[in-house]
């Protein structure tokens, strides 16, 4: 597998944690792309721990859907599945739109502004075709209203499954209306300050199945609910 730059990355003190969050953001953002062989002994000098936390993590990664395992075989990264991508929009927008019902009795005036810096930021990254930095803003945007809902179990949800999308997102970005999200969160920050929580539900759920058109990417052809191409899965050793 080739090797991410940068090596001893994880702190001794959040090994498994670390290790969970950097295999994983390297699956979502491409250096590690879809049927990717995964080796133990790779991700152990990329990231400078022992072998237990990345197991561990690629435990935690399978069971989020991002990589598969066949013990004695290999370990890869998983293709992309229009089927588990369905799955994880549908519960992404219910967790943010009721994330945006539980959090607005209590939105602050500095959230609300945190809200509008974020998605200034966002505009910007698009203009700029900076996809990295547009979605780092997306997920600040709406972070501040998973954060302020104080709902640990919405909050876990979104963790195992936003994901997926993020990753489908990446790989699909220029399909995605940039403006019209812009729009959408300028919308919401509007209804949030007016304390229409009804209304701000509704915008964000509708701004999270603007995704809906990535779902429509042809599949394979050996396999109708998988978005390839992908390479064979490997032989040998995970």
């Amino acid at each position: 597998m080739p090797v991410p730059r940068g090596r001893g990355l994880v702190s001794r003190s959040l090994l498994r944690e670390d290790a969970y969050r950097a295999i994983r953001d390297a699956i979502v953002d491409g250096t590690l792309a879809p049927g990717e062989r995964l080796n133990d002994t790779d991700l152990v000098e990329w990231l400078g721990v022992s072998r237990t936390p990345v197991r561990e993590a690629l435990a935690r990664l399978e069971q989020a859907g991002l990589v598969q395992t066949k013990p004695g075989r290999y370990t890869m990264v998983s293709p992309l599945d229009v089927r588990a991508a369905r799955n994880a929009q549908s519960v992404t927008a219910v967790m943010h739109e009721l994330a945006v019902r539980e959090a607005l009795p209590n939105l602050s005036g500095a959230e609300l502004d945190a809200m509008r810096e974020a998605n200034t930021r966002f505009a910007d990254a698009l203009r700029r075709a900076d996809v990295d930095a547009a979605i780092a803003a997306d997920d600040d945007f709406h972070g501040v209203l998973v954060t302020a809902c104080a709902n640990g179990a919405l909050q876990d949800v979104l963790e195992r499954y936003t994901p997926v999308l993020r990753r489908l997102e990446r790989l699909r970005f220029s399909s995605l209306s940039g403006r019209e999200s812009v729009a959408q969160h300028d919308r919401i920050i509007q209804l949030c300050a007016a304390g229409d929580a009804a209304g701000a539900a509704a915008a964000t759920r509708a701004n999270w199945e603007t995704l809906a058109p990535l779902l429509e990417t042809p599949s394979t052809d050996d396999d109708p609910g998988r978005l390839g191409p992908t390479t064979a899965p490997p032989t040998g050793d995970g």
